[in-house]
């Protein structure tokens, strides 16, 4: 007896290690081309903790709708990347599992990055990448950048020449994920939050006095025609990126994701966080964070927070920005040398932590062209701001109110 009890509890060990899972397989959707920025993490997980790890490139948008298919036919994966403004929908209709350990491990991240993945007080998914509006300045027009956007805006005046394109400062004001970033700071939001935390989509922020006060300091570049009417419209991002690349327009404030383009165009640009407001405050923005998240249909959840615990140890996330040039929102790295000397990522990093979190709950759908549509009468048809943003707002409800009743 005593001999098999022994042989039984050798067997229970063994059995029940802190490193002996149910699959013992863990299969990874990551985004196209950015496999590579976790291939020696994957190595050494499987390494430690003697598993096979499949990591499948797969496009980043199209992750969640094919997970709604996959999951629950069984070919699905383990873990899936998705973005923060998505995370709403993907917990009412069950497609994500809570990160147990992300509840102890938060502080590690920026506060705004895991607010974006929490809903309910669960957190959905684990921060990878932050990505944010930043400014971008021609060094061949502007010698330095300015500190406050009184300064930008005094020097759009002094440089306005409309007959030859050339101008100071250029940013899409009539869009709603530009014109944020002067509301927010002189006290407006999208959505409140609950008695529990949670976002209210009952409460909307954005004609309170400090959202007719942000609009009425944006309407100073257009009254002064500082702002031409050809960035106005939904192909206006398009005029502003080309009148940038034509080498006449001193700054703009836009993403990352123009950067390649005005290198391709032979702009000598340099990248900073936005500037400084009257108030005092710095201009916010929006900040769109994409994550790690569990399916629910995971064949192994342990391995699966095991692994995404693992690859976020700092020495793999500063790899895999090294390989990916994505910013993490990793406490440790963010004030690592290999950013804060890098004018790009810099400027990425200091703004994301001056940023607020796109609303992840699907009422957010219906914000985005009343909004936008009530700016664009602002600048082209001179509508009272207070007027205006009281429009916008009572049609949010309205379509917020049709939006549930269809659900």
């Amino acid at each position: 007896m005593i001999r098999l009890s022994k042989y039984i509890g050798l067997i229970l060990l063994v059995t029940f290690s802190s490193k002996s899972f149910a699959a013992n397989e863990l299969v990874v959707w990551e985004d196209e081309k950015k496999a590579k920025g976790i291939t020696q993490a994957v190595a050494d997980f499987e390494s430690e903790f003697n598993c096979k790890v499949t990591v499948k490139e797969i496009p980043f948008v199209s992750q969640v709708e094919k997970l709604r298919l996959d999951g629950p036919a069984g070919t699905g994966p383990d873990i899936f990347m998705i973005p923060s403004d998505r995370i709403g929908s993907a917990v009412v209709q069950g497609l994500v599992a809570p990160i147990k350990f992300m509840n102890e491990d938060q502080d590690k991240y920026i506060a705004s990055s895991v607010s974006a993945f929490t809903r309910n007080g669960e957190i959905y998914a684990v921060p990878k990448v932050v990505e944010t509006l930043i400014m971008v300045y021609n060094k061949s027009v502007l010698r330095r950048p300015f500190d406050t956007l009184e300064e930008y805006f005094d020097y759009s005046k002094k440089r306005l020449d409309r007959e030859n394109k050339e101008y100071g400062l250029l940013v899409k004001l009539d869009s709603l994920y530009y014109a944020f970033s002067m509301m927010q700071p002189y006290g407006a939001y999208v959505f409140g939050l609950d008695k529990d935390g949670n976002l209210d989509a009952n409460d909307v922020g954005l004609s309170n006095k400090g959202a007719v006060e942000g609009i009425e300091l944006a309407k100073k570049f257009y009254d002064s025609s500082c702002i031409p009417e050809s960035i106005l419209g939904e192909d206006g991002i398009y005029e502003l990126d080309n009148l940038f690349c034509s080498g006449k327009v001193g700054a703009v404030i836009t993403g990352p994701w123009a950067l390649d383009y005005y290198k391709t165009a032979g702009i000598n640009y340099g990248v900073t966080p936005l500037p400084i407001l009257p108030n005092g405050k710095p201009m916010s923005s929006f900040l769109g964070v994409k994550g790690y998240a569990i399916s629910t249909w995971a064949n192994d959840y342990d391995l699966a927070e095991e692994f995404l615990r693992f690859i976020n140890q700092p020495k793999y996330v500063k790899q895999r920005y090294l390989d990916t040039n994505e910013i993490p929102p990793v406490k440790a790295v963010m004030i690592d040398p290999v950013i804060t000397e890098n004018d790009v990522a810099n400027a990425i990093a200091v703004q994301a932590s001056r940023a607020s979190p796109t609303p992840s709950i699907p009422e957010m759908a219906e914000v985005w062209n009343p909004m936008d549509t009530s700016l664009r009468s602002i600048y082209e048809n001179n509508k009272s701001v207070k007027d205006a943003l009281n429009s916008a707002v009572e049609l949010v409800h309205y379509q917020i109110e049709a939006f549930r009743s269809g659900m």
